[in-house]
């Protein structure tokens, strides 16, 4: 079987720390994203966590960004911080309806992320996996899950998420639990330990072994997102353009 694509990239594109940093001094804040696109294989749109966007600003991002680029949404907080997760079926038919279908060809994947307090019930996750649709009108929709608390470390959890198809998210930090199983078609790591006193955020050794899981992620077909996300952010930008370099 082919390998997958492998895109890497990096959580927003606002960040004040980045400007003279990965944003020349006196580019316009209006072209950052631009900017960032040219040089990145995807971007996590973080913002929709907090609040809902208008489709004509999906439009515009997917029109600053390249053919080939894509970007993952985070899913709102509505959908994913609740007692009762099978509840929120307003909530999530909310969040895809704002118009995220205007990013077009660059929609990837849906990041549905749960507070560390969230603890693995394989009822309450049931009736959450059977609120996420396969389509947003005629586009086939991916979902990708982070879970927090090391309950989720359990082979139940795993086969839900495989009986759906969502991927389980690669969280790499410190007290979140990491796990690796290919539950989807596809792979989706966040990486959170960049060094501030490390140019690229990342040792080159360290650098070489996300190349090769990334490769690893990929063999089998699936397509595979890396994001450089936090731990030192203002070397996110970096650590994701060495990544890439190695790919």
């Amino acid at each position: 079987m082919a390998g997958g694509r492998i895109r890497v990239g990096i959580g927003g594109w606002t960040y004040a720390p980045w400007r003279g940093t990965f944003y020349p001094e006196g580019l316009p804040q209006t072209r950052e994203l631009e900017h960032a696109a040219a040089r990145l294989g995807a971007i996590e749109i973080n913002g929709t966590f907090y609040s809902s966007f208008k489709p004509a600003s999906f439009a515009k991002w997917a029109e600053a960004a390249p053919e080939g680029f894509v970007f993952t949404v985070k899913a709102s907080r509505f959908t994913t911080v609740r007692k009762v997760l099978g509840d929120g079926a307003e909530s999530v038919s909310k969040f895809l309806g704002q118009g995220l279908e205007a990013l077009d060809d660059k929609l990837g994947p849906i990041l549905w992320q749960f507070p560390h307090t969230k603890a693995f019930d394989a009822e309450d996750f049931a009736g959450f996996l059977k609120l996420l649709p396969e389509k947003l009108g005629s586009r086939p929709l991916r979902h990708a899950l982070e879970v927090r608390h090391a309950s989720f470390e359990d082979t139940a959890f795993v086969r839900l998420a495989k009986d759906a198809g969502t991927a389980i998210v690669y969280a790499d930090k410190p007290g979140y639990p990491t796990i690796d199983e290919p539950t989807a078609d596809f792979a989706y790591a966040r990486l959170q330990r960049a060094e501030e006193d490390v140019a690229t955020g990342y040792t080159d050794a360290a650098l070489d072994d996300w190349a090769a899981k990334a490769r690893g992620w990929a063999s089998g077909g699936r397509d595979t997102f890396v994001f450089m996300i936090n731990g030192a952010k203002v070397r996110a930008p970096a650590a994701a353009q060495a990544l890439i370099a190695r790919l």
